[in-house]
């Protein structure tokens, strides 16, 4: 009777040991920015957080930073100096004098990150505490109120990150904030299904209607995306359905009439329009990446009209 009382005893510490060190420890994500005063994330004044990987790899993505699940470094090239302070970490330098480094060797190097004096050579993601992300958000709150705003979750694809997002859900949600998220949409489907309903807003993203094309452009099929769009939208989730027009890959009208045949078997019936442009271009030099889509021009909206009138003829309530 004595060592079944003693075990108990030790059974109730060791099990209320585990939950004291598990509510200690804080829950973290991979962050790469979080922009304040956004206005074309969703409805309202939004604080965009922005999440690290990416399971796509769609070749003229504006947030290159974003693919990679790991920290990287960025270097900017317009802020150097030429100095040279760098020159224990660096592998050489150009014809500009710009140094070259082995940016997957020195990821983690924070002497590297520290040593400039332009800030030329910066940390590209970080393991945010998610109350930390939820304090700067609510920075803005009244800001929210006033315009019908919020915090949208951005990337690379958060859901990728999926305790983590959902605590930080969790938490805006109990401070009363209106929630969004620009998704990709390729995640297992029992994430999705789980993480999709927390959000008052999704906003999700069609690279094309042909799956061998979306294949050749993002890197992944179309399979998962459009199970759960469907799921989604019969759910009654609200869902906008964004096509980013990319030259040359999605923005022919018969790209547009593509769209349309797929968006009637789906059941899509409101899609807005987001032109081609080159907001991320030097992100690419920065990453020390090459960018297939360097030499094209940005589209305006006036270069979707033709694209725009052949899904309104379809029935779709289509804006940009």
């Amino acid at each position: 009777m004595q060592i079944k009382v003693i075990f108990i005893i030790f059974s109730f510490k060791r099990n209320f040991l585990y939950l004291l060190q598990k509510a200690k420890r804080k829950m973290t994500g991979k962050i790469f920015n979080v922009q304040k005063f956004s206005i074309h994330d969703g409805p309202g004044i939004r604080t965009t957080v922005f999440f690290k990987g990416c399971p796509l790899a769609c070749e003229w993505c504006a947030n290159p930073e974003s693919q990679n699940k790991e920290n990287e470094i960025l270097a900017d090239r317009t802020k150097c100096v030429k100095c040279k302070t760098c020159k224990a970490y660096a592998e050489n330098y150009d014809d500009e004098g710009f140094p070259v480094f082995d940016f997957e060797k020195n990821k983690e190097n924070r002497g590297l990150l520290e040593i400039c004096p332009k800030k030329a050579i910066a940390p590209d993601g970080e393991d945010r505490d998610i109350d930390e992300i939820v304090g700067i958000c609510l920075q803005d709150k009244d800001f929210y109120e006033e315009s019908g705003g919020g915090v949208t979750v951005s990337g690379g694809e958060a859901m990728i990150q999926p305790e983590a997002l959902e605590e930080l859900i969790k938490k805006l949600k109990e401070n009363g904030i209106n929630t969004a998220i620009e998704t990709t949409g390729y995640v297992e489907n029992d994430v999705f299904k789980k993480l999709a309903p927390m959000f008052d807003h999704i906003l999700y993203d069609i690279k094309h209607y042909n799956d061998e094309r979306h294949s050749e452009g993002t890197g992944v099929t179309m399979e998962k995306i459009l199970e759960n769009l469907s799921w989604g939208l019969n759910e009654g989730l609200d869902i906008l359905v964004r096509i980013p027009v990319i030259p040359f890959f999605n923005d022919s009208t018969e790209d547009a009439e593509g769209f349309a045949k797929l968006f009637d078997e789906i059941g899509v019936t409101r899609v807005q329009l987001l032109p081609f442009h080159q907001f991320g271009e030097g992100k690419y030099d920065r990453l020390g990446r090459n960018y297939k889509y360097r030499k094209y021009p940005n589209l305006h909206p006036e270069d979707l009209q033709d694209f725009k009138d052949v899904l309104i003829e379809s029935g779709i309530d289509c804006f940009i």
